[in-house]
């Protein structure tokens, strides 16, 4: 049992001696282990190449073709003697094709720059996702760590009150209550002690998932900090932002486009199609030789009924464009409701964070009050213990209140379409080892 208990204070030791790791270093672990944005980056590889394959359609089509051909037989003539009859027929071919005039072939070429651009924002659009991912999975490790040493001074507290309690009644001077309510509360925040720590471990492997290491100690948040309020400070400004430059938004806008082109496409099935094409033919056989031959022309087709399917193709896509602008609309709306949602988070955080930062100072003092009245014998230990409770809290509370507050200022920009790895550096300025 202490070979385990030695190594886990060694490897402890060596992780509070090692330099902590911060925002922007967790954030360069994830750009090259995150499996989530690898998989985005091969999209956009993949996504790069649909262009090239829109405009094969409007580019010659060039190609060989070879038949030999061997007959055995035989051939008889009245009168005279059966004959054996053995040919070989050895044909080449080679024909191109130029597209002239093909509507549909245009209109899926210029889908295909559509899709190629929705690759782009696709990728951009996870470049983005994961700034947040990584400062959430970041503040909710530093969060459960407030968390547990939040309740580990509680319980060191709890710990001095519950030896005080038992010392004074030993003496006469409490009563058996106070030792049981300082017991009960002991008990509370070991059970509180056990669950904080599961929750650090649950939050590092969320981060560990992400940078796909395990995460080294990370540094924390200043005591003190002033986060900065949103610029611009008017709402309006985000929400504009939000339904117009948003990575959904603009991924939806491409899809109502590629869907048009998707209607056009499918009404040139009424339309003619004309090709220019060229080949040379060389044939060899035994009888005749070898002979040669080079063609060029126009070809050209007219459709002239397809048993009503390009009707109804045409009547499907109009749906499906219908469908897309709402979905735009939609995305809008949903848009400009997360820029709504982030700035009143951001603007409730500071003033939550300002409230929480004077609660703080209260409570503190209520807490020397209490010690002072409980060694006069005004106050009895449930009150210190009660005083105690509630400046932890408040501190754990205006820790989570900064985290939160700094993670509504990502979002903000998130929703607008603005956020950058650049963002990062100021919330990391306020990070320390």
């Amino acid at each position: 049992m202490q070979r385990p208990l030695i190594a886990l204070l060694v490897a402890g030791a060596v992780t509070f001696d090692a330099q902590a790791a911060d925002l922007i270093q967790v954030y360069q672990q994830a750009l090259a282990n995150d499996a989530t944005y690898a998989a985005a980056r091969n999209a956009l590889t993949a996504g790069q190449e649909r262009s090239i394959q829109g405009r094969s359609l409007l580019l010659p089509q060039v190609g060989l073709q070879g038949v030999h051909t061997r007959t055995d037989g035989s051939s008889r003539v009245p009168n005279q003697p059966r004959g054996d009859v053995d040919t070989h027929d050895n044909r080449y071919t080679l024909a191109l094709t130029q597209p002239l005039f093909n509507w549909g072939s245009w209109q899926q070429y210029e889908q295909s720059k559509l899709a190629q651009m929705q690759a782009s924002v696709v990728f951009a659009q996870a470049q983005q996702d994961l700034v947040v991912r990584v400062a959430q999975a970041y503040f909710d490790v530093l969060t459960a760590q407030d968390n547990l040493a939040s309740i580990q001074a509680q319980k060191s507290a709890t710990t001095e009150q519950l030896a005080s309690a038992k010392r004074n009644f030993e003496v006469g001077t409490q009563t058996i209550t106070d030792t049981h309510e300082a017991q009960a509360a002991y008990d509370l925040v070991v059970a509180q002690e056990y669950a904080a720590i599961n929750s650090l471990e649950v939050t590092r492997s969320a981060l560990q998932q992400i940078i796909g290491t395990a995460p080294a100690t990370l540094a924390t948040l200043r005591a003190g900090v002033t986060i900065a309020p949103p610029q611009p400070a008017n709402i309006e400004p985000w929400i504009s932002a939000a339904e117009n430059d948003n990575f959904s938004v603009a991924l939806q806008r491409l899809q109502v486009e590629i869907a048009t082109r998707e209607i056009a496409r499918n009404r040139a099935g009424h339309l003619p199609t004309v090709d220019l094409t060229a080949s040379a033919v060389r044939d060899s056989q035994p009888v005749v030789g070898v002979q040669r031959g080079n063609s060029v022309g126009v070809t050209w087709n007219v459709p002239i009924f397809s048993g009503f399917a390009v009707t109804s193709r045409v009547r499907e896509t109009i749906a499906l464009e219908d469908q897309a602008r709402n979905n735009l609309e939609a995305n809008k709306r949903a848009a400009a409701q997360n820029a709504r949602q982030a700035y009143f988070g951001v603007s409730s955080g500071l003033a939550q964070v300002k409230a929480l930062e004077a609660a703080e100072v209260s409570s503190n003092s209520a807490l020397e009050s209490n010690k002072l009245g409980y060694q006069v014998g005004v106050r009895i230990n449930i009150d210190v213990l009660n005083a105690q409770r509630q400046l932890y809290s408040t501190q754990r509370d205006l820790s989570k209140a900064r985290y939160d507050t700094i993670m509504n200022g990502l979002r903000l920009k998130a929703a607008a379409g603005t956020l950058r790895e650049e963002d990062l550096a100021p919330i990391n300025a306020l990070l320390t080892n």
